[in-house]
């Protein structure tokens, strides 16, 4: 049984991360922590790394060299990775569930994997899709699917939240509707952390902030210290 590390420890901890495909260098010497219960973003243009350094902390992508410890455990190791599928929620860029599924029928589907999970009913209203909770899939907007994946993300009660641009394509009613709802969840106590390519959000959501350019960290901390660079 893995020794767990303290709740006083940060819920992820990266240091000297590197990552690279094939003649591309997609991640190099990323350090930073993220403490529990904060919000923390990555901040940077398409193709900054983002993506990838959040794969490799939620488990999905296997690093170079580096340190990584996710809720105290490494993300990359087999005999951890269950438990800490257990704890972590995670919303992907694209939507990726069967699209003859209702809405409610996908959350029910998915909060049978968790041993507390949310009410349907009540993630159904926290995303905004009271209407449509007994559409199909396939008959949501690009905006209402980007709702249920950020429901889907939040069904399990997560510690820690993963959330990979979670606005794109988004209306602004919409948008604002998620970072209400990202604020309720981190004074619930969740970790959250966020990738974007918008500096309003970061400002309006985050405690900190990371800004990546071309796989490497040029900037970090409170984003009010980030105006104008």
């Amino acid at each position: 049984m893995t020794n767990r590390k303290s709740l006083t420890m940060p819920a992820i901890r990266v240091a000297n991360l590197q990552k690279s495909f094939k003649n591309l260098e997609a991640v190099h010497d990323v350090s930073f922590d993220v403490e529990r219960g904060e919000v923390f973003a990555l901040l940077g243009p398409n193709g900054a790394g983002k993506t990838t350094c959040i794969e490799i902390l939620e488990g999905f992508l296997r690093r170079d060299s580096g340190e990584v410890q996710v809720l105290g455990v490494d993300p990359g190791s087999r005999q951890d990775q269950q438990w800490l599928r257990m704890r972590i929620g995670v919303v992907l860029q694209e939507l990726a569930v069967e699209s003859f599924f209702t809405v409610r029928q996908v959350l029910e589907r998915n909060a049978g994997f968790y041993p507390a999970p949310r009410p349907i009913d009540e993630v159904i209203e926290l995303v905004g899709l009271g209407e449509k909770a007994d559409a199909r899939v396939k008959r949501l907007s690009g905006g209402q699917q980007r709702r249920l994946d950020i429901g889907l993300g939040i069904i399990g009660r997560p510690e820690l939240l993963f959330l990979d641009e979670p606005t794109t394509g988004l209306d602004p009613g919409a948008r604002r509707t998620t970072w209400e709802l990202i604020r309720t969840l981190a004074g619930e106590g969740t970790t959250v952390l966020l990738s974007s390519h918008y500096m309003d959000e970061v400002e309006a959501l985050a405690k900190s902030v990371a800004v990546l350019r071309r796989g490497s960290v040029v900037a970090s901390g409170p984003p009010v210290s980030l105006g104008g660079r």
